[in-house]
């Protein structure tokens, strides 16, 4: 018992090492913002999860077209954001509410589950609400973050974002998912796409933050 409790204790002294150096060590962006940084993204936190909102603007809304085939009133004046965020389709989907967390889901989102896209409109959200973090681009870095975004689709044959059956109503009527490329795992999931998706837009991230604390701290260490 001894041993099994030191065999612990090492487990969780190696990851609190990982943790930390993930915050620490930098990850260099794609590139570096030259001009005025006028566009307003917002980082979407909770507990495990994190979404990045694109101000509607209108050359957004066109790259985000197809959203009007999937049934989102993208045109919508009332619209002042549009929604991104990565995860594994079965706990996604299958987990719109903690009421409803099933452990085959779970399971699988720590093996190799397929990844979706949920992307959603929404009206004007406060930058100062508990959860929420402005970060301002210049436009190529907004541009590079979109390209990202939309580089994160799945395609059809005919170059087409690929809708799922199946979209959960907890959600609300304003949200979709989407077959996404790769593959989802916990240990390299929804969090570490954000931050990837950061640098591509020009900001640098710490190597490896997994939860959404742990990203936003690394933007605090390396702005």
């Amino acid at each position: 018992m001894r041993r099994l409790g030191a065999w612990f204790g090492a487990l969780a002294g190696l990851l609190l090492a990982a943790l930390i150096l993930g915050v620490l060590v930098p990850r260099q962006p794609e590139a570096v913002a030259t001009g005025e940084r006028t566009h307003r993204v917002l980082l979407l936190s909770s507990a495990i999860h994190t979404d990045l909102a694109l101000p509607a603007e209108p050359w957004i809304l066109d790259r985000f077209g197809f959203l009007e085939e999937a049934g989102l009133p993208l045109r919508d004046p009332a619209v002042a954001y549009v929604l991104v965020g990565r995860g594994g389709r079965s706990f996604y989907v299958e987990t719109p509410t903690w009421d409803e967390l099933r452990p085959m889901p779970v399971l699988r989102s720590f093996g190799l589950d397929a990844a979706v896209l949920r992307i959603a409109l929404a009206g004007a959200i406060d930058p100062e609400t508990a959860g929420v973090r402005a970060i301002d681009l210049d436009e190529a870095g907004l541009q590079r973050l979109a390209d990202f975004a939309l580089s994160s689709l799945t395609q059809n044959d005919a170059g087409a974002a690929i809708l799922l059956d199946e979209q959960p109503e907890a959600y609300g009527p304003f949200s979709r998912f989407f077959e996404a490329r790769g593959r989802f795992n916990a240990l390299w999931g929804c969090n570490l796409w954000t931050a990837e998706a950061l640098r591509a837009a020009g900001l640098e991230t710490g190597l490896w933050t997994p939860l959404p604390g742990l990203l936003a701290l690394s933007l605090d260490v390396h702005r």
